[in-house]
């Protein structure tokens, strides 16, 4: 990875986690999931227009298949995202959720998509592994009420991140898809999928909207803008060292959670960022 892709990526999960920790002081189900979406369209809107008008980018039918296939991607992670919180510590889904899903697209973009990361940037990707399951902690808090159901959540969302991780990259390099406004577009596309439930709710988004307004427009600007910059990076560094450089950003959200949520064990997390943060190293090195 070069030093401008590391900026990217470690930028990015600064802002994941932010927004993460939004999401789940929110812990919002379809409705929420709709309503941020059509802010991000809204916010990004100038920006994607200037770049339809200026870049004039080609766009076919196949541009809008990606676009349709990450926006039904994304509404899946999003729903799962907020029923892992629902059901349990932002210290320990978060890390499961983040964690599963770079293992798994490092390991399909070695298999399918051919890449070939040094042996350094596979010890980076394997200590950023393990740091991540050093903060999960004690296994016995999955047998604590509601902790099971909250890692099965966090698991399946893991495997999402690896699905759209995958899918996006296609779109950023095989098809040339300007970063911000493939974003825009999947959001777009989103908001458009979900207007049968948002008819259907309108109670439960506008009791999002009345109590956690900040929470949702922090959502709605940080979010798209810290996959932007991973998209960005995407675009000239492999999938199999961006994907786990990105999981710096669970020692961002165990400190949240340890700090702001009052979620303790600060020293076990810190033994967990020493090897997550040697591993970002190898990964910038390697």
């Amino acid at each position: 990875m070069t030093g401008l892709a590391v900026a990217l990526v470690l930028s990015s999960a600064v802002l994941h986690a932010t927004w993460n920790l939004f999401a789940k002081r929110v812990s919002g189900g379809v409705g929420f999931v709709w309503l941020m979406t059509t802010l991000q369209s809204l916010i990004y809107l100038p920006l994607a227009l200037y770049i339809l008008v200026v870049d004039q980018p080609p766009l076919t039918p196949m541009h809008l298949v990606f676009v349709l296939g990450s926006g039904v991607l994304h509404i899946g992670y999003f729903t799962l995202l907020g029923k892992g919180y629902q059901k349990g510590d932002l210290s320990l889904v978060y890390p499961l959720a983040r964690g599963t899903g770079p293992m798994l697209s490092t390991t399909a973009a070695i298999l399918l998509l051919g890449e070939r990361p040094t042996p350094l940037a596979l010890v980076g990707a394997a200590c950023i592994g393990i740091g991540v399951f050093i903060l999960t902690g004690d296994p016995r808090k999955f047998r604590e009420n509601g902790a099971a159901q909250g890692v099965m959540y966090a698991l399946m969302t893991g495997v999402i991140i690896a699905a759209y991780t995958l899918w996006d990259k296609q779109a950023v390099t095989t098809l040339v898809f300007p970063p911000l406004l493939y974003d825009w577009a999947c959001s777009t596309a989103r908001g458009i999928i979900l207007v049968p439930y948002a008819l259907r709710h309108r109670a439960e988004i506008a009791y999002h909207w009345k109590l956690h307004r900040r929470e949702t427009l922090g959502v709605a600007i940080l979010s798209p803008l810290s996959y932007i910059l991973v998209l960005t990076a995407l675009t000239f560094s492999p999938v199999s060292y961006v994907a786990p450089a990105r999981e710096i950003s669970i020692l961002i959200g165990a400190l949240f959670g340890a700090r702001l949520l009052a979620e303790g064990d600060a020293r076990r997390r810190m033994w967990a960022a020493t090897v997550m943060v040697a591993g970002v190293v190898a990964l910038a090195i390697g």
